[in-house]
This record gives structure tokens, sequence and C-alpha cells, in this order.
């Protein structure tokens, strides 16, 4: 699995423990930035992981700031993504099993260590279920691809 991971400022401590879990069990870790503590702009690199997520380079991204609605926000604009900001491990596989979500936004500020190290587990290892729910995450396809943003 390839795996596409960008934060801003505000959530690069949280993002590089999450890269050395998923490095430690093999997972293809890409990280696109930020990785210092200046000032930045979070679209930019929600940007980024949504973009690999939606061309298919990542079969998964991870969003990291402060709080993780603004990584959310930005990610969902990208056609063909699906970010669920998560704050525990249930609403990961729900997100994944309901949902289809292929992008994980985390907030850094909300989210203590061990329990996104967690969410991002279960977001990474929970499967779509399919079934009632494939129709659900089609009409949400059927409806980006039908309107400009």
């Amino acid at each position: 699995m390839t795996v596409y991971i960008g934060s801003d400022h505000g959530g690069i401590a949280l993002k590089k423990a999450i890269i050395d879990q998923l490095t430690a069990q093999g997972v293809t870790v890409c990280n696109v930035g930020t990785d210092t503590e200046a000032s930045c702009d979070y679209p930019d690199y929600a940007f980024k992981v949504a973009g690999a997520v939606a061309s298919g380079k990542a079969e998964r991204g991870i969003v990291i700031c402060r709080t993780g609605v603004g990584m959310s926000i930005a990610a969902n604009k990208v056609n063909g993504v699906r970010c669920a900001l998560c704050l525990n491990e249930e609403m990961a596989r729900l997100c994944r099993e309901h949902n289809d979500a292929n992008c994980l936004a985390l907030g850094a500020a909300n989210t203590d260590t061990d329990t996104a190290l967690k969410i991002a587990q279960t977001f990474l290892t929970t499967d779509f279920a399919g079934g009632r729910h494939a129709n659900r995450v089609e009409k949400i396809t059927a409806y980006e691809g039908s309107h400009e943003r």
C-alpha cells in the first residue's frame, strides 16, 4: 500500500510519529511536507495528498493540521476524494466501512499521539463494506462528477 501524508506546521510531530509507525510496518509512505515549523498554508499540502489519492498514485492519504478541519475541507475539494476527520478508532472504522473514505484528516491539537496512531492503523486496515453502502458512495461520486467546482 502507498500512503501519501502531509501536514502544515501544526502537525509535524504527529506526522513524524505516523510515518515512523507505517514505515516500520512496511507501508510505502510519501511525505509531501511541510517539515519545518515555519508558518505555511495547509491547503497546499492537502491538495498534494488529495491529488495523489485522486490520481491513483496513493491508495490512501493522511492530512494533519492543528484541528484537522481545514485539511479535511481542502482535501474534499479534490474530485474523487472522500476525506474524513476522525477523532477515534470507531470513526475511522466506520468512515472506511460505510463511506469508503480514502483520506484521513487528523487534528494534532485534539488527538494525542497514541490515539492518532490507532486511528491511522484502523483507517488503513479496514476495508469498505460495500453492499448497501456502495449505492450511497456511488451517489456522491455521481453528484460530484455532474457539478463544476
